[in-house]
């Protein structure tokens, strides 16, 4: 479920049509995340805790899960402003509204989740639950054990310092290198911003695992819908 208006989410979770859902808005029955909500124009996320008369609400549909070996050259949302392609362009014969899970580059290609489940999508992108996420990186030349070595230990990237990540070589190139790198967190181009910070450029990434979910030998552009018990 991407964002929806308050009256359509209420009218999904079964309470009323969508116009009496409104008078139930209008008249102070309805919270947002414990905060009481009279406006008709707000719209629900998939994480947050919605009430009715005082109980949770929640739409009445089959939880799904589906991972996706996304290319390079797509979004992971669901719209794009500059009309980009999106992995939603690849999602074919899906009938429930999923969504995807955290963010993968542009030009980053790799594992994605994508659900209709906003507890697990919680679960996945909190900080505090430090999901691990691992990448296999093609850089520029062959780093030196020093360099690999600030990347173990953290490195820094504008004022912020990374935690700790597992870096291991995986094949030394004539003029590259292949490294699978580990990181804990979600930062904004994190691992190509570590490697740029170990004077390594990255020339190309891919994801390959989020959790213990692995990405396998699921072929590019393709997906497919996988169990609740495969990620959590």
């Amino acid at each position: 479920m991407e964002e929806i208006r308050l009256q359509k989410y209420l009218a999904e979770c079964g309470i009323a049509s969508r116009r009496k859902c409104e008078e139930f808005i209008l008249a102070g029955q309805v919270s947002i995340n414990g905060k009481i909500s009279k406006e008709l124009g707000v719209k629900v996320r998939p994480v947050d805790t919605v009430r009715y008369s005082g109980r949770i609400v929640k739409p009445k549909y089959k939880k799904i899960y589906i991972m996706m070996n996304k290319p390079s050259g797509y979004v992971t949302t669901v719209h794009d402003q500059f009309d980009r392609p999106t992995v939603m362009d690849l999602l074919q014969g899906v009938r429930e509204r999923v969504y995807p899970v955290g963010r993968l580059d542009y030009d980053t290609s790799g594992l994605i989740i994508l659900t209709n489940d906003g507890d697990v999508t919680l679960k996945l992108t909190h900080p505090s639950n430090h999901t691990t996420k691992t990448y296999i990186a093609e850089v520029m030349g062959r780093p030196t054990q020093e360099a690999l070595d600030n990347l173990r230990k953290g490195v820094e990237i504008d004022d912020y310092t990374t935690s700790p990540a597992r870096v291991e070589v995986l094949e030394e190139r004539p003029k590259s290198t292949l490294l699978e790198i580990t990181i804990s967190e979600g930062k904004n181009r994190q691992v190509r911003r570590m490697c740029e910070a170990i004077d390594y450029p990255t020339l190309k990434l891919r994801r390959t695992k989020i959790g213990k979910l692995d990405i396998g030998d699921l072929p590019r552009e393709k997906w497919k819908y996988i169990e609740l018990t495969d990620i959590l």
